[in-house]
């Protein structure tokens, strides 16, 4: 498959100005500031396909990315505290709207920050993926922050919390690139299922 031939397509800001399902899609969620424009940027190889913010919660809108072979949707993230609740339910009402319609849904990545235990939010929308039976796997990110020990540590902690449920996780460094082309191989799979 080929990533590095992607394009910006449309955002969403209301579940009524989401796009007709024409290609599988690969949805990103994540909290804000987890990684997900940075894994995005990767994965086509481009710097900046995909904005990314220093200051969490910029991301109020489903953006869409076209591929020959998919299309990737970036969610808004969730867990900033620093927006107005009517804000926050008017992306939970446009995340519940993208997930509630007919979508040709390959996988979902879940990010979650290598470096700490799954917050109360990353767990709640893994048990919402899992209940709702869509396929997803868990994107480790910034797992180059960590050193050997903090790393042989934080996949003891994700192997615990994920394995027996049989959830499949994979350390990610947008940095380095290390996961990168386990990621590309899930999707390409996904896709191809």
């Amino acid at each position: 498959m080929n990533f590095q031939n992607a394009e910006f397509e449309m955002a969403a800001g209301t579940a009524g100005q989401l796009p007709k399902a024409t290609l599988p899609e690969i949805a990103f969620s994540g909290r804000s500031n987890v990684g997900k424009s940075s894994l995005l940027n990767r994965l086509v190889n481009r710097k900046a396909l995909a904005r990314t913010s220093a200051t969490p919660g910029k991301t109020a809108t489903i953006n869409f990315y076209r591929l020959p072979a998919c299309r990737f949707v970036d969610l808004p993230g969730y867990g900033y505290a620093r927006v107005s609740k009517s804000e926050k339910n008017r992306w939970a009402e446009l995340v519940n709207g993208y997930f509630t319609q007919e979508r040709r849904l390959s996988l979902v990545l879940q990010l979650v920050d290598m470096r700490h235990k799954p917050t109360a939010d990353d767990l709640q929308m893994i048990d919402f993926l899992q209940a709702g039976g869509y396929p997803f796997a868990i994107v480790c990110t910034k797992s180059d922050k960590l050193n050997k020990s903090e790393t042989m540590a934080q996949t003891k902690l994700f192997t615990e919390l994920f394995s027996g449920r049989g959830i499949a996780f994979y350390p990610f460094s947008a940095v380095k690139g290390s996961g990168l082309d386990e990621v590309k191989a899930l999707i390409e799979r996904s896709i191809e299922g």
